[in-house]
């Protein structure tokens, strides 16, 4: 028989209102180096530390993901998407009014504490704040912007439970934060905020015309 995977430290919250002292054991995880995975808006994320190398190391591995791939952010509210940010245009402002919180990423230019593996072609970041308040309590907790990247191996699907998200990694990473199942579906809207006009970066649960009529 096959060697079963060994199980990952599970941390259970509910939805709506997680208890703050099992997200300080998450935000502990994270602080020193962890990887936690942890339910976002529509499947389970990987969270770790952005400005960490070792941490990154740990996150990058454990997807076995290929180099050269920017890591998306999520962050608790628009004043800590802001600490992991560049300067911001009036565009990237009007759509975090707009869309905040909720699964549209925002790519704008990066703080210079990220480690470059975080950050995308051109100096770049892709951050939000999204509606899952179990996601914005552990950044909050954290007190800085989390990596958001999908909970899977690269090139698996991308698991809506905590059991298959620890599943996927067994002791490769350091825990799991469990708060049922999450929805599925889309993934984020990822929108280039830099210039003037906004341009789209991938498809995802916002609608793009909506984001053009959000802009007009």
């Amino acid at each position: 028989m096959p060697s079963e995977v060994p199980a990952v430290r599970v941390l259970g919250v509910d939805r709506e209102a997680p208890d703050p002292q099992t997200l300080r054991i998450a935000a502990r995880i994270l602080t020193a180096g962890g990887v936690v995975a942890y339910p976002t808006d529509t499947l389970y994320g990987l969270a770790a530390d952005p400005r960490d190398a070792a941490a990154v190391d740990r996150l990058v591995d454990a997807k076995r993901r290929p180099p050269g791939l920017a890591i998306p952010l999520i962050a608790a509210d628009r004043a800590q998407a802001e600490r992991a940010a560049g300067a911001l245009t009036p565009l990237a402002l009007r759509l975090m009014e707009a869309f905040w919180p909720g699964p549209l990423a925002i790519v704008v230019g990066a703080a210079p504490d990220l480690d470059r593996r975080v950050v995308g072609e051109g100096g770049t970041i892709a951050v939000r704040v999204p509606a899952n308040a179990v996601a914005r309590a552990l950044a909050r907790t954290f007190q800085y912007p989390i990596t958001a990247t999908s909970a899977n191996r690269s090139g698996r699907p991308a698991p809506a439970t905590a059991a298959d998200a620890g599943a996927a990694f067994g002791t490769d990473i350091d825990a799991v934060i469990d708060a049922g199942p999450t929805p599925g579906g889309a993934p984020s809207t990822i929108v280039d905020a830099r210039g003037a006009a906004p341009r789209l970066v991938r498809e995802g649960a916002v609608p793009w015309d909506r984001v053009l009529q959000s802009t007009a």
